[in-house]
C-alpha cells in the first residue's frame, strides 16, 4: 500500500506544466496526506506585490472586455480541450495532495472540463430583456456588459473544480481572473491552471493579442495575498470558498468597498428518509455522500433523520455497508475511503465524537485511526456512524470529516424542521416515493436549503445547476444556471424613438 514514488510524480508534474525549480522557496510546505511525504516547497508572493499584480488584471480589463463574447468562449473551448488531454495527470496531482481516490480525482477535473462546456455555450447567450414602456415611441432593454476583474479564492478539497466553474463563466463573461488556490492543494491549483496558459497560447495564434498579458494570473501565499485581493477596490468580484468563518472576515471587507462577492461557506447537510423509502438506493445514496472525499465535501451528508418505522431496517444495511468500506491509500484500485487532510482534521473529528457521546449520543460504528503503522503522518479514520436522541448542539455544527449523526423521527414536520433547524443551509434531500412528502419537501413550507434532491444524495451536484447556499452559507450561486449573472453588470436601457418627450408616470412638467 505504498504512494507513488515520488520520482514518479515528479514526471507527472511535468507533464502537467508545472516547474518546481522555478517554484521553489521555504515558505508553502506541501505535504501528501496520504503518508505525510513533502511533495514540494514553495516561495509565497509577497503582499507588497500584489498591486501590480492587480493592476496588470486591471489593463488586461480594459482589452478583454471589447472582445466578443462568443470569442472569448473559443479561449475557454480550448483550455476545455487542453484540460480533457490532461485529465489524468490532473486528477493524480488532486489525488496524491488532497487525498481523493483516483475515481474523485478524475471526476474534480472532468467537472472543469464541462464547465468549460457549458461556458463555451454560454458566451453566445449573455442576453438580457426587452420590455415594454408606458410612454409610446419608447422602448426599454437590459443589457449585461463585463464587470471588471475577478479574484477567485479556493479551498483544499476541490483545488480544481472550483476555480474552473468561476474562471470559465468570468472569462467568457469579459473578466480577467487572479487565482489564489489553498496553501495545503497549490500544486492541484498550478495544474489546472497550466491548462489556461496553455489554452491562452493557442488562442494567441488565430486571435493574436486579443488575449492581453494579466488575463489569467495565479497568485501563491497566505492570508495576506488573499486580504489584498479582498480590499482592493479594483477587484470588483471576490469569489471565495471556505469555512462560514472565513465567510465573516471576507464578506463585511468586501461590502465595505461595495464590492461584489460570492461565498460558498459551510454546509450541514440532511437526508430524510421515510417509510415510503427505497431503503436500498437510501443505503447507496448515504453511503457515497458520508464517506465521499473522506467526508470533506461541502455538500457531504452529516445528518440523516429517519422514521422511527424505517429506522431499525436502514441501520441494519448501513451498518453492513460501513463494515465492507475499503480504506486506505487513494491511488490503490478499490480504496473507497482516502484519509483526512491532516492531523488537526483528525483532531476535530474526535472532539466531535467526543461532544456527541457528552451529548447522549451513542456511536455505532467508527470512529477510529487505523493504517498508523504503514502511515504514520497519514491520518485515516473509519467514517463514524452517532445515533443521537435530538439535534444538540454538537449535530448543528459542521464537522469536516467523515461523521454521521442518526435522528429519528414520527412526523415528517418535525424531520423537515430538524433539517432546517442549523445554521448553514447548502443541501438538502429526501427519500419518499410518497408524492405528497416529496412535494412537501420541496414547497416553501420545506426545506429551506439552496438545494433540495429527491431520492439522490445532498452531494455530486452538476454543473449544469447554480451552486450554492442560503443562510451560513452565504446566499450565493455559481456554476450553470444563470449564476453567470453576477460576474457582470447590468444597465437598463430606455430609447425614445419618437419626436416627443412624454414623462413617465404621466408628469407634466412646465
Amino acid at each position: 500500500m505504498t504512494a507513488l514514488p515520488l520520482d514518479d510524480f515528479a514526471t507527472v508534474l511535468q507533464r502537467c506544466g508545472i516547474d518546481l525549480s522555478a517554484l521553489q522557496g521555504s515558505d508553502i510546505a506541501v505535504r501528501s496526506p496520504i503518508d505525510g511525504t513533502e511533495l514540494a516547497r514553495l516561495a509565497a508572493l509577497p503582499a507588497a506585490h500584489m498591486p501590480a499584480v492587480i493592476g496588470r488584471a486591471d489593463q488586461a480589463f480594459r482589452q478583454w472586455r471589447l472582445t466578443p463574447a462568443p470569442v472569448r468562449g473559443e479561449l475557454v473551448r480550448l483550455w476545455g480541450e487542453e484540460l480533457r488531454r490532461a485529465k489524468a495527470d490532473i486528477g493524480h496531482v488532486v489525488s496524491r495532495e488532497v487525498g481523493k481516490i483516483v475515481q474523485e480525482g478524475l471526476g474534480e477535473v472532468q467537472e472543469a472540463v464541462d464547465i468549460c462546456e457549458f461556458a463555451l455555450g454560454l458566451s453566445r447567450q449573455l442576453h438580457g430583456k426587452t420590455i415594454v414602456s408606458e410612454r409610446p415611441g419608447h422602448r426599454i432593454m437590459e443589457q449585461y456588459h463585463p464587470l471588471g476583474p475577478v479574484a477567485v479564492i479556493t479551498a483544499f478539497n476541490f483545488p480544481s473544480a472550483v476555480f474552473a466553474w468561476n474562471a470559465a463563466i468570468a472569462l467568457v463573461c469579459g473578466n480577467p481572473v487572479i487565482f489564489k488556490p489553498s496553501e495545503k492543494a497549490p500544486l492541484s491549483g498550478l495544474a489546472t491552471f497550466k491548462a489556461l496558459e496553455r489554452a491562452i497560447a493557442q488562442f494567441t495564434v488565430p486571435f493574436g493579442d486579443r488575449a492581453p498579458a494579466g488575463l489569467a494570473q495565479i497568485v501563491l501565499g497566505g492570508s495576506d495575498v488573499a486580504e489584498a485581493l479582498v480590499d482592493s477596490p479594483q477587484i470588483a468580484l471576490v469569489s471565495a470558498t471556505g469555512s462560514s468563518r472565513m465567510g465573516r472576515a471576507v464578506g463585511p471587507r468586501v461590502a465595505a468597498r461595495f464590492g461584489k462577492r460570492i461565498l460558498e461557506l459551510g454546509g450541514n447537510n440532511a437526508m430524510i428518509v421515510t417509510p415510503a423509502a427505497d431503503l436500498d438506493l437510501a443505503v447507496r445514496a448515504i453511503v457515497f455522500s458520508a464517506v465521499g472525499t473522506a467526508g470533506q465535501r461541502c455538500t457531504t451528508l452529516r445528518r440523516l433523520i429517519v422514521h422511527r418505522d424505517v429506522k431499525p431496517a436502514l441501520l441494519d444495511k448501513l451498518l453492513k455497508a460501513y463494515a465492507s468500506l475499503r480504506i486506505g491509500d487513494p491511488l490503490q484500485p478499490g480504496t473507497l475511503v482516502g484519509p483526512l487532510i491532516d492531523e488537526a482534521a483528525f483532531n476535530a473529528m474526535q472532539h466531535a465524537l467526543a461532544q456527541a457521546r457528552q451529548q447522549g449520543g451513542t456511536v455505532l460504528a467508527g470512529g477510529r485511526r487505523v493504517l498508523a503503522e504503514p502511515f504514520p503522518q497519514g491520518f485515516y479514520v473509519e467514517p463514524a456512524i452517532v445515533d443521537m436522541p435530538e439535534q444538540m448542539a454538537i449535530v448543528r455544527q459542521e464537522t469536516f470529516a467523515p461523521l454521521l449523526y442518526v435522528l429519528s423521527y414520527e412526523e415528517l414536520e418535525q424531520a423537515i424542521a430538524w433539517n432546517n433547524d442549523v445554521p448553514q443551509g447548502l443541501s438538502s434531500c429526501i427519500f419518499s416515493n410518497d408524492l405528497r412528502e416529496v412535494e412537501t419537501f420541496l414547497s416553501a413550507a420545506g426545506s429551506d436549503c439552496g438545494m433540495a434532491n429527491v431520492n439522490i444524495g445532498p452531494s455530486g451536484a452538476e454543473i449544469g445547476g447554480a451552486f450554492g447556499g442560503e443562510k451560513e452559507t452565504g446566499g450565493d450561486r455559481e456554476s450553470g444556471s444563470d449564476a453567470w449573472k453576477q460576474y457582470m453588470r447590468r444597465t437598463t436601457n430606455t430609447i425614445n424613438y419618437s419626436r416627443e418627450l412624454p414623462l413617465a408616470q404621466g408628469i407634466r412638467f412646465g
